[in-house]
């Protein structure tokens, strides 16, 4: 089960209303924080805040 307090790529999509692939892109360009943390099974996971926190900051679209 996963810890409600990490969100994965798809929460992260469904904050900013987009689909997980393009936070997956995101990430891969650089335009995402670091995860905060890794789960046992290597998948990037980020605490609410830093994406609330980001989401407020970010350029719209590019």
């Amino acid at each position: 089960m996963r810890d409600p307090e990490l969100w994965s790529y798809a929460e992260i999509a469904r904050h900013i209303n987009v689909r997980p692939e393009t936070v997956r892109n995101y990430r891969r360009h650089g335009l995402l924080p670091d995860p905060d943390v890794t789960d046992g099974s290597g998948h990037p996971r980020w605490y609410p805040g830093t994406i609330r926190s980001w989401a407020r900051n970010r350029p719209r679209h590019r």
